[in-house]
């Protein structure tokens, strides 16, 4: 596995934060295959169950707060990286709304830290920041959003991604162009995956439900997202990531990392999905009415990284919900023994689909 993405993250020093969540600690363990030396640095550990509890990962893990640019330069002094994976941030929308200034405070003067730290340290020579394809100002149509259109933001958690962009392209222009160091930003579409275990999430939601044989409750089942596997976005960042650190300049942008159109599929479509794999599970429509605006239409146009990165998805809708189900469903009845191990094989099933496919970071 070592020999992925052109065996660059071998012996690498990658600083990782927020690895104690869902996304960070799928990447941290693929970043521990390829070999890399992976520092972690995240506020805490997230929810209860938690997957980076469950990977027991050997690596280094910071407690801290991205909002202290003191931490952040203690760790980055001590431990040298030579990337920058940064994903730490405030991801819930709902929770957005009642907890507005710790999402503005972590999501855009927590970049802002990162960014102008990573300044200070001769051996950074790559930094990719994870923002969200909410980034953009959604205008609800049928078109996916390309990497050149507005930012914008309804709630906290979308405005604060989009200013997050913002902030990242000014110091990109400001100030990384005229280094060695290169940046680039990343937006994902709606990910999934075993292990995810945050409040008022769709799969958490269904999946907690059914650990306690009650009916899970949908909200807003015509809602339409890009679904895709966690480990599709993160080929993308590791992909990215690559071309930074072998310098190559002309990556040093916005991506858009999202499925191909067949798994942009509503709400509904996606827990009828899951309820084929596993019978156990069970959902009904919410009757009330929420006060709280969440986006009905939502796509990504990744025509860009299709091209330039030559990066395509893997897996189709169909696999990625039953990858997902049957990690919770082996995970909640116990199937085996060391539930690390499970994340473990859809990794290597993940590479082997994309070996299949002659995907080019397999090469």
């Amino acid at each position: 596995m070592q020999k992925l993405f052109n065996g660059i993250y071998k012996d690498k020093v990658v600083l990782l934060t927020g690895h104690t969540g869902f996304k960070g600690s799928w990447l941290a363990l693929w970043l521990h295959q390829l070999g890399a030396k992976v520092v972690g640095f995240s506020k805490d550990i997230p929810t209860t169950p938690s997957h980076w509890q469950v990977l027991n990962l050997p690596i280094v893990s910071i407690i801290g707060d991205i909002r202290s640019q003191a931490e952040i330069e203690n760790a980055i002094k001590e431990h040298q990286p030579d990337i920058i994976f940064h994903l730490a941030a405030q991801a819930l929308v709902r929770y957005s709304y009642k907890n507005d200034l710790e999402t503005f405070t972590t999501n855009i003067i927590g970049t802002a830290n990162m960014l102008h730290t990573a300044l200070k340290f001769p051996s950074i020579k790559a930094f990719v920041n994870i923002t969200s394809d909410k980034a953009y100002e959604n205008k609800e149509w049928i078109f996916g959003y390309r990497e050149n259109d507005p930012m914008g933001g309804h709630d906290p958690y979308s405005a604060s991604k989009g200013c997050a962009e913002l902030v990242t392209a000014s110091y990109r222009n400001s100030y990384f162009q005229h280094t060695e160091k290169l940046l680039a930003s990343a937006r994902a579409g709606n990910v999934i995956g075993g292990g995810d275990w945050a409040e008022d999430r769709l799969i958490p939601d269904i999946f907690k439900a059914t650990a306690a044989k009650q009916t899970a409750i949908i909200r807003n089942p015509n809602a339409t997202r890009p679904w895709q596997h966690v480990l599709e976005p993160l080929s993308g960042y590791l992909l990215l990531g690559q071309n930074l650190l072998e310098g190559n300049a002309t990556t040093a942008e916005a991506w858009n990392f999202g499925p191909d159109d067949e798994a942009t599929r509503t709400v509904l479509s996606l827990a009828e999905t899951i309820t084929k794999n596993w019978k156990d599970v069970a959902f009904e429509i919410a009757t009330e009415e929420s006060n709280l605006h969440e986006a009905n239409l939502l796509k990504l146009d990744c025509s860009k990284s299709n091209f330039f990165l030559n990066w395509k998805p893997v897996w189709n809708f169909e696999q990625t919900i039953l990858y997902t189900t049957n990690w919770y469903k082996d995970y909640l009845q116990h199937k085996i023994d060391n539930t690390a191990e499970r994340s473990l094989d859809d990794l290597k099933n993940y590479i082997k689909d994309a070996r299949n496919k002659n995907i080019n970071w397999t090469q």
